[in-house]
């Protein structure tokens, strides 16, 4: 069950998308297009999931346990830093630009969307280079200027 529960989530997660038009660059853009054809449905698909996600976190966390049994993990950060809002910023330009995120991408995958696969591999590509830059360990302004 430990690794059918995963499959099922993401397959449920997937469809749910699908249903939802979320897949749908198009549907997107149109979303995001508040000074034009504004279409406010995935407004209301995503105040649903919140809601969802809402009870399901708070039925998660007392449980303390994933579904299949595992330890939960949950994140525990709770400032606001300059790299969540960069981080927020470049998710946000790319999903204006492209129409797509990560979950909607890799479902679209499955319909054999060209664009969605590379989109998925810019993306796979933008994680890799940023795990290379964060292991470079930060050289700390002090020592920079004593060692100049």
């Amino acid at each position: 069950m430990s690794r059918a529960s995963p499959f099922l989530v993401g397959l449920l997660f997937g469809i749910g998308l699908c249903l939802a038009s979320m897949t749908s660059a198009s549907k997107v853009l149109a979303f995001l297009d508040l000074g034009g054809a504004w279409d406010p449905s995935l407004g209301f698909v995503m105040g649903g999931a919140i809601a969802v996600a809402f009870v399901a976190f708070r039925i998660a966390a007392r449980r303390g346990l994933s579904i299949s049994g595992g330890p939960l993990h949950l994140p525990t950060m709770r400032t606001i830093d300059a790299r969540l809002v960069g981080g927020s910023l470049l998710f946000g330009a790319g999903w204006g630009l492209v129409g797509l995120c990560p979950g909607p991408a890799i479902a679209d995958i499955g319909f054999l969307d060209r664009r969605a696969a590379l989109f998925v591999l810019a993306m796979a590509a933008g994680m890799a280079l940023y795990s290379g830059l964060a292991a470079v360990p930060a050289e700390p302004a002090a020592e920079a200027a004593l060692d100049g």
